[in-house]
């Protein structure tokens, strides 16, 4: 069993390619806020509605000093076509091999319509400028999602 990745915990260093095939690592993002979106599949509906949720609010967060990046076990290819597709304005990485799922915690048993599986759990972290997870978030709204994340974000004390 993976051990989920709790609020207050460092966030693990990660090292995956964007859509571009360009290194990304959580060190590019060193002093910056950022949210990880984790997601099971590009073009799949739900995971449809959640990215373009985001990208239609992109703007906002940005505006509140955050960056975006979605990661998924997608290839870079399928990357490329979902974000061209959609015209998202955020990098996707393309965990092929899992390791920044398993890292994050996000990878479990799932039952959907009484099937049993192994597989991405939708979730959110929202990282702070020092690598810290400030928010973990499970429950995910797809069609409401930059709100739900504004709003745990007014929660912290």
């Amino acid at each position: 069993m993976i051990k989920k990745l709790e609020e207050g915990k460092k966030a693990p260093e990660f090292m995956g390619l964007d859509q571009f095939g360009k290194q990304r690592s959580l060190k590019d993002y060193a002093g910056k806020k950022l949210i990880i979106f984790f997601y099971p599949q590009d073009n799949t509906p739900t995971c449809t509605v959640e990215s373009c949720n985001l990208r239609d609010n992109y703007d906002v967060l940005r505006e509140k000093g955050f960056e975006v990046l979605g990661i998924s076990g997608d290839s870079q290819k399928k990357h490329q076509n979902f974000i061209t597709k959609f015209n998202l304005p955020y990098d996707l990485i393309a965990d092929t091999d899992l390791s920044i799922i398993k890292s994050f915690g996000v990878w479990g048993e799932k039952n959907t319509f009484g099937k049993t599986y192994d597989g991405i759990h939708r979730t959110t972290f929202v990282i702070d400028e020092a690598g810290n997870v400030i928010r973990r978030i499970d429950k995910v709204k797809s069609k409401d999602h930059t709100n739900q994340i504004i709003e745990e974000l007014n929660n912290i004390k």
